[in-house]
């Protein structure tokens, strides 16, 4: 009857061996962290900070992909130039990025 008693009662370090289970997870999150969620969290400081310094002139592209040339300015409205005489008023966060990088991006492919 003692033998069942001692299969039962945990094997010696019963907090330890419970800390151990738990280390493959602390490391699957350090790698999300480092891989995921830093890297996203910098591109949107990154994109943010290119939200806040549009200014007249600047030609951009919306993440519907229009082209356009910045003619006027609120907080969170953009009005567009997309052709002659042709303005577009579009939210200041439907702006994905800088169309003169957008423009430029081909061609350096095809120079390679």
């Amino acid at each position: 009857m003692t033998g069942i008693a001692y299969a039962a009662a945990p094997a010696g370090g019963g907090a330890a061996g419970g800390f151990a289970s738990f280390i493959p997870l602390i490391l699957i999150f350090v790698v999300f962290y480092f891989l995921l969620i830093r890297p996203q969290q910098k591109q949107a400081k990154k994109h943010q900070q290119f939200l806040t310094d549009l200014k007249s002139g600047d030609k951009v592209v919306t993440r519907g992909g229009i082209h356009g040339t910045i003619t006027g300015l609120t907080d969170t409205v953009v009005t567009m130039e997309i052709a002659k005489d042709l303005r577009v008023k579009v939210s200041r966060d439907a702006i994905g990025g800088s169309a003169v990088k957008a423009e430029t991006a081909p061609e350096a492919k095809k120079g390679s």
